[in-house]
C-alpha cells in the first residue's frame, strides 16, 4: 500500500481558508493543494465545464499519489462531485475517495438555529444548483432555507478590495436582501470559501443574535471524523506534517495573493494538467 498526501482542490485561492483549518485540526498529515487559477472563476461556468475541469484536477491529484481528495470549492462540490463519485471513481480507482464541503455543512447547520430559519450566502452557480437546499433537506427537512447569490463578493476578495470602504455597498446590499427574505434567520452559512475574508464586513450589517458559520472549521472536524471512521483510508494518508502548493497559473502570482487566504506566506509551483 502506497501512502500519499491528502489532496485539497479549489478553482483558485478560496480553498486555502479550508486547508488552513484542516491543518489546524490535523497537523500531522501531509497535504497537496491544487488551485486551478488559470481557469478560475468556476462560479459562472456551466455544469459541464465545471465537471470537466474538476475531473481533470482530481485525476491529476490521483496521479500525484493522493488517495483522498477534498473538493474545497462549493461550485465543484455542487456541480461535479456527485458525477465524479458515482460515474468516474468506479472506473478510475474504486479504492480512492473524493469528498466535498457542502454535505458537512448541511449535516450540522440545523444544530445552530432556534428559529428554524437559516440563510446561505454563495456564488450564483452554487445557488442555482440548489445543492444546499437538497442536502439540508436530507438532514433537517423542517428547516426553512433562504439563499442569496453574491456575484461581486469573489471579485472583491480576489482583487484585494474587500478591506476598502467601497466593498461595504456590495456586502450590505446582499445582507439586506437575505434578511428581507426572512426576519427570523438566526444562522447564516458562508457557502463560499472566499467569504471568510469578508467576515468583519458581513457582521457589520447583521442584527444581534445572528450567528455566521465558516465552512473551514466545519470541514476540518468532519474530515477528522471521517478518518477515524475509515481507518483503511487513514492508513493511506502519509503523516510527516508537510504541505505543498501547486497552481495552474503563475506560482509567484499565487504566492502573492494566496497568503491572505492561508494566513501566512507560502511557496507555490506551476503545474501543467
Amino acid at each position: 500500500m502506497t501512502q500519499g498526501p491528502i489532496g485539497i482542490f479549489d478553482s483558485g485561492y478560496g480553498g486555502l481558508t479550508v486547508l488552513k483549518e484542516i491543518i489546524s485540526e490535523l497537523p500531522e498529515y501531509d497535504y497537496l493543494y491544487l488551485g486551478d487559477n488559470a481557469r478560475a472563476p468556476y462560479g459562472t461556468r456551466s455544469f459541464e465545464t465545471v465537471y470537466q475541469y474538476t475531473l481533470e484536477c482530481v485525476e491529476k491529484l490521483f496521479k500525484m499519489n493522493c488517495s483522498l481528495v477534498i473538493l474545497a470549492c462549493n461550485t465543484s462540490s455542487a456541480k461535479a462531485l456527485r458525477t465524479i463519485q458515482q460515474q468516474d471513481l468506479p472506473q478510475m480507482d474504486p479504492s480512492k475517495r473524493v469528498l466535498g464541503i457542502i454535505r458537512p455543512s448541511a449535516e450540522i447547520i440545523g444544530d445552530y438555529t432556534s428559529s428554524g430559519h437559516v440563510g446561505i450566502l454563495a456564488t450564483p452557480g452554487t445557488v442555482a444548483s440548489n445543492s444546499y437546499l437538497m442536502e439540508i433537506r436530507k438532514f433537517f427537512p423542517a428547516l426553512k432555507v433562504f439563499q442569496e447569490a453574491c456575484p461581486m463578493w469573489v471579485p472583491l476578495v480576489e482583487n484585494n478590495e474587500h478591506y476598502n470602504p467601497g466593498a461595504n455597498y456590495f456586502v450590505q446590499k446582499h445582507m439586506d436582501n437575505l434578511l428581507r427574505k426572512s426576519s427570523y434567520i438566526d444562522v447564516i452559512l458562508m457557502g463560499c470559501t472566499h467569504y471568510p475574508l469578508l467576515i468583519n464586513k458581513i457582521q457589520q450589517f447583521l442584527p444581534g443574535g445572528v450567528r455566521v458559520l465558516e465552512q473551514g472549521r466545519i470541514v476540518a472536524k468532519s474530515l477528522a471524523d471521517y478518518l477515524k471512521r475509515h481507518p483503511e483510508m487513514d492508513a493511506r494518508c502519509s503523516k510527516t506534517g508537510t504541505c505543498q502548493f501547486f497552481t495552474t497559473n503563475s506560482g509567484e502570482f499565487f504566492e502573492a495573493h494566496g497568503a491572505s487566504f492561508f494566513g501566512q506566506p507560502l511557496r507555490a509551483r506551476h503545474l501543467e494538467l
